[in-house]
């Protein structure tokens, strides 16, 4: 006879959200929410906040799994979301789910009542079309100048970061959950010990974001341009960069820093240019994605490699799980306890690790992990 044994029920629960209040401006209008329920889109007519008899704002979500809800309010598209009562993004809504639930909400303000642009006025457009000869494009490059250039004549370190559009604006970051900036700016702002950012947009098109971001090849990309975008970085760009403005050119004032195919993409710019970089900001990297190459890389590692003079900050979240191209399921903090031990025992470089148990993969999280990273970062130029 043959038995069967039936799969654990994943228990479900219905929440409901009241919102109880919202600003008195464009109070007339339709508002909807959005969450990981149903996969982040906006603007749903099935997700519109209704009024009951009672003249209540109110939502029903049914089947919530057991577990962490997330969730924000827009007025339709990722331009009309909510915000804080002076106009900023803000995490996601959350909440843990264990039972149906009410929640009670107020919205304090909408972010398209207030300027578009958040970027300090330390940002400016380096170049709006800067042409890469390795790549035959152009692209747009950023910079931030501490606050004290124009009236110091001090010569400062420099950080080069990837994704330049998500670094200091609202107005110009994207994101699976809205357009939420890392806050680069502010923080260095607030840290009290300047450097120049050089921050390079990513294509418009996404796949040719990852395609210009790959080092090697992969079965799922058979043509990749990062060693070629790499050099573009340390042959044109830098260069230009140390003449135009007043660096500390040397390896130990030379940073990268990068999240996702980004972080991936800085790992390997410390792999390959250990002479020009000498701390590298490697967050949440996309080692899932690539197929075990990073491995290989690692385990040609020489003990004698420039790579033992540098540092590397790896920061991951402890809920930033993903399902592998072959359908195995990754953790990404573990990737990165897998590389950074070989690195260690391969070259044994300066290294610090970041968990946050409670972190997910996007912007908001990378916004939150950046001052630890930034404070470690300055340390490092300060020391002997």
């Amino acid at each position: 006879m043959m038995s069967v044994i039936s799969a654990p029920l994943i228990a479900q629960h219905t929440v409901v959200i009241e919102v109880g209040g919202r600003p008195e401006f464009l109070k007339s209008e339709d508002f909807f929410i959005t969450g990981s329920f149903q996969k982040w889109q906006p603007g749903e007519d099935k997700w519109q906040v209704k009024i009951n008899s009672d003249g209540d704002h109110l939502i029903t979500i049914k089947d919530v799994k057991s577990g962490l809800l997330e969730y924000k309010f827009t007025r339709g598209n990722w331009k009309t979301l909510e915000s804080t009562a002076d106009g900023r993004l803000v995490a996601p809504r959350s909440a843990i789910i264990t039972k149906d639930t009410v929640i009670q909400a107020r919205i304090e303000g909408w972010r398209d009542h207030f300027p578009a642009s958040t970027a300090s006025a330390q940002v400016q457009i380096l170049d709006t079309a800067m042409y890469i000869p390795q790549l035959k494009r152009s692209r747009t490059v950023r910079i931030y100048l501490p606050k004290d250039y124009k009236t110091s004549k001090r010569k400062y370190p420099v950080l080069y970061m990837h994704d330049g559009q998500d670094l200091f604006d609202e107005a110009t970051s994207e994101g699976r959950i809205g357009p939420l900036e890392w806050g680069v700016d502010e923080t260095i702002d607030a840290a009290g010990k300047s450097c120049i950012v050089v921050a390079v947009d990513h294509h418009a098109d996404k796949k040719m974001r990852i395609k210009e971001y790959y080092t090697n090849a992969n079965s799922e990309n058979k043509e990749v341009e990062g060693k070629a975008y790499l050099e573009f970085i340390v042959k044109t760009l830098k260069p230009l960069i140390d003449k135009q403005y007043r660096t500390i050119p040397d390896k130990k004032h030379t940073a990268m820093a990068g999240s996702s195919m980004g972080g991936l993409l800085t790992f390997y710019a410390g792999l390959y240019y250990p002479e020009v970089f000498g701390s590298l900001g490697v967050l949440s990297p996309s080692v899932w994605l690539d197929q075990r190459n990073i491995y290989r890389e690692l385990e040609q590692l020489k003990p004698d490699s420039q790579i033992h003079n540098q540092r590397y900050y790896f920061y991951a979240g402890g809920n930033e799980n993903r399902m592998k191209p072959d359908s195995s399921f990754v953790r990404m903090h573990d990737d990165v306890k897998a590389t950074s031990d070989i690195l260690k025992e391969k070259v044994n470089p300066d290294l610090q690790i970041a968990i946050n148990p409670s972190g997910r993969h996007g912007a908001w999280y990378w916004r939150m992990a950046f001052p630890a990273f930034y404070k470690w970062l300055s340390e490092g130029w300060e020391s002997k």
